[in-house]
């Protein structure tokens, strides 16, 4: 009987192991630079000289965004912490520009300080996003201050090694969504997403690479872990088109995830807790 699928071939790194940084402006599709454009341009008016840094993220700077499904991912870095403010501004920010651009489904943004950013607690967590997942777009680029990053097992258990910690708030937050339908779609792709990149980053070790996409990232995982190979790409699926349907929660915060913050720790151990006042 043939065995379990061997995982696609690893790429993501340099010849010396390291990560190569995703995304360029060059690569967001055309359909998207208008949006972007009005990013660069209203970015600066909300914060001013407060405004440290921004960057892309996700699909539309690496090139595979899709019109009307995909949403705008940023990150904004303050020369201070941000106070509630500064985060109900960037609410305020993302609807706009959802209701304004019908190509994105919602914008996403990450707001944190510089101090807190290039903090020893973030260099294996936030300081490896910004310095390989993330696109410069305004402002100074902090990558050149963080070092460069191995897919090792210390990288693994600061990004995902808190899955345990984020179950219990995942189930609030699907009991809160209640019958919201909508609200069940939503938190449908944010957590097949996450479980699915938890999933990717358990094994990424072994594989000796990255790669960002959600069904390539849920082959590698099953690949290496057979009996949950279903599982994953299905939750890789509804990352990409979610349902609203309470079983697939259901499924998802009481057995992949509970599996999965298992094995994550007993392979990578557990992350520590973060500063206070983490979100």
């Amino acid at each position: 009987m043939p065995g379990p699928p061997a995982p696609p071939r690893p790429h993501g790194l340099d010849p010396d192991g390291f990560f190569v940084r995703e995304g360029s402006l060059t690569r967001v599709p055309g359909a998207f630079r208008q949006v972007v454009a009005a990013v660069r341009e209203r970015l600066p008016e909300v914060f001013g000289a407060r405004l440290d840094g921004a960057y892309l993220y996700g699909s539309i700077p690496r090139g595979t965004a899709r019109v009307g499904s995909s949403d705008l991912d940023l990150l904004i870095v303050l020369r201070e912490e941000p106070a509630d403010a500064d985060r109900a501004a960037v609410r305020a920010l993302g609807e706009a520009l959802d209701r304004e651009f019908p190509e994105i489904d919602g914008a996403g943004t990450l707001l944190y300080g510089r101090e807190r950013l290039l903090s020893e607690p973030e260099r294996y967590d936030m300081g490896w996003f910004l310095a390989c997942l993330c696109t410069p777009l305004l402002g100074t680029d902090l990558a050149g201050l963080l070092p460069r990053y191995r897919p090792d097992s210390r990288l693994a258990r600061e990004t995902n090694g808190d899955l345990a910690r984020l179950l219990p708030r995942w189930r609030e937050r699907i009991a809160a969504a209640g019958d919201d339908e909508a609200a069940r779609r939503r938190l449908v792709r944010f957590i097949s997403r996450h479980l699915v990149r938890t999933g990717f980053t358990l094994v990424m070790t072994r594989w000796n690479g990255w790669t960002s996409d959600l069904r390539e990232m849920a082959e590698v995982c099953g690949a290496y872990y057979p009996e949950r190979a279903a599982q994953l790409l299905t939750a890789a699926a509804y990352g990409r088109e979610p349902v609203g349907d309470p079983r697939v929660l259901r499924g998802h915060v009481d057995d992949l995830g509970p599996w999965l913050a298992a094995e994550y720790a007993r392979v990578h151990g557990v992350k520590g807790p973060g500063p206070k006042g983490s979100p």
